[in-house]
């Protein structure tokens, strides 16, 4: 089944991502390699594609788990939350209905 995992970031937290991106992108690039991401990518703090010094406000991932355990699970072992990037991180299920 598909998850949603969107979290919230700390304030000023853009130092913190750059430290612990390395990382967070491997488990990202495993999950991809394994064709179980629909989507995933940053949310950046202001209306552009490269939000340069403002940073971001959190993070949006669909995949696909085999149980919302196993997914809550993953998410808690990502780098990020490891740095301190996230402030808080919510799994639930998914139904891709598009495309």
């Amino acid at each position: 089944m598909l998850y949603a995992i969107v979290a919230e970031d700390v304030s000023d937290s853009l130092a913190l991502r750059k430290s612990a991106r390395p990382a967070h992108i491997a488990r990202l690039e495993a999950l991809r390699d394994a064709g179980r991401i629909v989507a995933a990518g940053p949310n950046p703090a202001i209306d552009a594609e490269d939000p340069g010094a403002n940073g971001f406000t959190g993070s949006i991932i669909i995949a696909e788990f085999e149980s919302l355990e196993a997914a809550r699970a993953w998410a808690g072992e990502d780098p990020y939350v490891a740095a301190g990037v996230y402030d808080r991180v919510s799994v639930k299920p998914f139904k891709q209905v598009f495309p």
